[in-house]
C-alpha cells in the first residue's frame, strides 16, 4: 500500500509540474479514454433501447418502418407517373404541332398560298389562228384537275385555284384573275406525270379541241416542275365554320 500511494503521489506531482512532457501525454490519454467512454455509453444506450424492448414494441417498430417504406415507394411511384405523364404530354404536343404543320403545308399547296415543287408536266399551247381562248383553257385545266393535278400555274404568272376566273380579251389573249396572258400559253402542273399527260390526250378531249381551232399542244413530262406563283386568300363574305355560333 505505501508503494501504491507513493506511485500516485509521483503521478500527481508529474501532472502538476509545469511544462512536463508526462503531463501532456497523460492529458491526451485521459481525453482519448473519456471520448471512448462517452461513445460506448451512447452506443450501449441505443442498443439497450431495442434489446430491452418487448416483442410487441419491436413489432410496432417494424410496422412503422414498413409503413414509412411503403409511403416512400408510393411517393416515388407518383413522381415517376407525373414524369411519364409530362413526357407523354410533351410528345403529344410535338406530334400535334408536326401534324398541324403538315396539314397547313398541304392546305397551302391546294389553296395556292405557298409555292410548290414536284414531278409533273409542262404544256405549251400555241394559237396560230387566234382561236384558242377561255373555252379550251378551261377544258384543259379541268382535265388536269380530274387527272389529280395538285398545283397548276399559267405562264409562270398566275396560280390556278378553285376560284380562278378566265375571260376572253378583245383582240388577242385571255385575262386570268385580272392578269392579261397572251399565247403561247404554258401550263405547269404537278402530279403523276403519266396520268396528267394521258388526261390531256383523250380522244375528242383537250388536245383535239385546241387543234380543231388551229392551235397546237406540246406536252413534256418532267421529273421536277416549279410552281412559284401564289394567291392571297380572301376572307369569305358569307360562309363560316359550322358550329361557330
Amino acid at each position: 500500500m505505501p508503494e501504491a500511494e507513493d506511485g500516485r503521489a509521483r503521478l500527481l506531482a508529474a501532472l502538476r509540474r509545469p511544462g512536463s512532457r508526462g503531463q501532456a501525454v497523460a492529458a491526451v490519454l485521459l481525453a482519448v479514454l473519456g471520448f471512448a467512454a462517452v461513445t460506448q455509453v451512447r452506443s450501449n444506450g441505443r442498443d439497450d433501447s431495442y434489446v430491452g424492448a418487448r416483442q410487441g414494441d419491436l413489432v410496432q417498430y417494424i410496422n412503422s418502418l414498413s409503413l414509412a417504406s411503403q409511403r416512400a415507394e408510393n411517393e416515388i411511384a407518383r413522381l415517376q407517373g407525373t414524369r411519364d405523364a409530362l413526357g407523354n404530354d410533351a410528345q403529344s404536343r410535338r406530334t400535334a404541332v408536326e401534324r398541324a404543320r403538315e396539314q397547313a403545308a398541304t392546305l397551302g399547296i391546294l389553296a395556292g398560298t405557298v409555292p410548290a415543287v414536284g414531278p409533273g408536266i409542262r404544256v405549251r399551247i400555241t394559237d396560230g389562228g387566234s382561236g384558242v381562248g377561255t373555252n379550251q383553257l378551261l377544258d384543259g385545266l379541268q382535265e388536269l384537275r380530274d387527272a389529280g393535278a395538285e398545283a397548276i400555274e399559267l405562264n409562270d404568272q398566275v396560280r390556278v385555284v378553285a376560284q380562278t376566273s378566265l375571260q376572253d380579251r378583245s383582240g388577242r389573249g385571255v385575262v386570268v384573275d385580272g392578269t392579261v396572258l397572251e399565247p403561247p400559253y404554258v401550263i405547269d402542273a404537278i402530279g403523276d406525270r403519266h396520268t396528267l399527260a394521258t388526261g390531256l390526250q383523250f380522244a375528242r378531249g383537250f388536245t383535239d379541241e385546241v387543234e380543231g381551232v388551229g392551235g397546237t399542244v406540246a406536252i413534256k413530262e418532267l421529273p421536277q416542275v416549279q410552281v412559284g406563283s401564289v394567291v392571297v386568300p380572301k376572307p369569305p363574305r358569307y360562309a363560316e365554320p359550322a358550329g361557330s355560333r
